[in-house]
């Protein structure tokens, strides 16, 4: 009899009405990964924060439909079912089921925790739908996922890098420049979320992997296009990576440029793809003289990106270790200690140098 084999995907969540945009909002930003204060501060500003941006959020997810709530679910959900098919293709003696354990809004983690418990999993496979490992994406979705689920499972920490995965990317890229007439003078955006400069100091990854990227696809598409990868969605007080997209865009609008905006952090449309980067920036563009706009769209169920979760779901089966990521080996620079195998390597550490009992 085969294994009993759970993908639980990680993501971020979001309203699904417009009733639940502040609680939605206050469950985010009363994350220590986001708003690193203690926790009676930290409360009292996820409150006002959520309460002050519910307004203009929920106008925001009323653009997009969907009762004014947000897509991302759903989108979600097509993902989850096309890649339980992709992996019952390639491992038919077992019976492989798709969760969906989202951070911030139902179905949340210690639910979905429940369920595959309940299910009697034998193997558990945690599957972040964040290409690029950030200690407030994947790191937090971890730390939550082992507050409710006791048994072993194996975890997929990044895939930034993987062939099929970049590859989708710039097919998705070429399709959006054939949409706009293949035009000359051409500047590709690749825009992801941002992050606080003292995040990075202090040893998260993400800026690294998302740079690496952009170098990675700036070299398969036409050598003549200006490629920029920036950072969008700033929130609060605080110094935060660079170049900012708004500026990006206003730069190369100026400059009349044919303007392509790719998210290559987001891999669901949402409302920081549909609305930002799809309204918004778009707005932006127009208003200082760009020659054209156009968003490329989220990678979705795109084939490759289903046989990169595929793919990193087989070899997270495959290992030993039971944390996964590009090679099945340490990924990012060594500075880089925010990173799930810096914490494998100081526990290796740790036990190599106790004293003999």
């Amino acid at each position: 009899m085969g294994r009993k084999i759970a993908v639980v995907l990680f993501n971020l969540g979001g309203p699904d009405g417009p009733d639940s945009v502040q609680p939605f909002l206050r469950n985010l930003f009363d994350d220590p990964a986001i708003i690193q204060a203690p926790l009676p501060i930290r409360w009292a500003l996820a409150r006002f924060i959520s309460k002050t941006r519910a307004p203009s959020a929920k106008k925001n997810y009323a653009m997009m439909g969907a009762g004014g709530g947000s897509p991302l679910l759903p989108e979600t959900e097509k993902q989850a079912e096309a890649l339980q098919i992709e992996l019952a293709a390639s491992l038919p003696g077992d019976e492989v089921r798709t969760f969906i354990a989202m951070r911030y809004w139902h179905p949340f983690t210690r639910d979905v925790a429940r369920q595959v418990k309940d299910w009697g999993a034998d193997e558990v496979v945690l599957l972040p739908l964040y290409p690029q490992f950030s200690t407030t994406t994947t790191g937090s979705s971890l730390k939550e996922w082992k507050k409710h689920y006791a048994g072993p499972t194996r975890t997929v920490c990044c895939y930034p890098f993987e062939e099929s995965f970049i590859a989708a990317h710039v097919d998705q890229i070429m399709a959006a420049f054939d949409q706009a007439g293949r035009p000359e003078n051409v500047s590709l955006l690749l825009s992801a979320h941002g992050l606080p400069e003292k995040i990075v100091e202090a040893g998260d990854p993400y800026q690294w992997q998302c740079e690496t990227l952009v170098a990675m696809i700036a070299a398969r598409v036409p050598q003549d296009w200006e490629v920029v990868g920036c950072y969008q969605s700033r929130v609060g007080p605080l110094k935060w990576i660079g170049p900012s997209t708004d500026l990006e865009v206003e730069r190369t609008s100026k400059e009349k440029r044919n303007i392509l905006i790719a998210p290559i952090a987001f891999v669901s449309e949402h409302i920081e793809t549909l609305v930002e980067l799809g309204e918004e920036y778009k707005l932006l563009a127009e208003q200082h003289g760009a020659a054209s706009y156009t968003r490329v769209e989220a990678l979705g169920t795109h084939p490759g990106f289903i046989r990169t979760l595929a793919g990193e779901t087989m070899a997270a089966l495959d290992m030993n270790d039971t944390i996964r990521s590009c090679a099945g080996s340490r990924l990012c620079p060594t500075g880089a200690s925010g990173c799930p195998h810096a914490d494998v390597v100081r526990q290796a550490g740790r036990a190599v140098s106790m004293p003999a009992a």
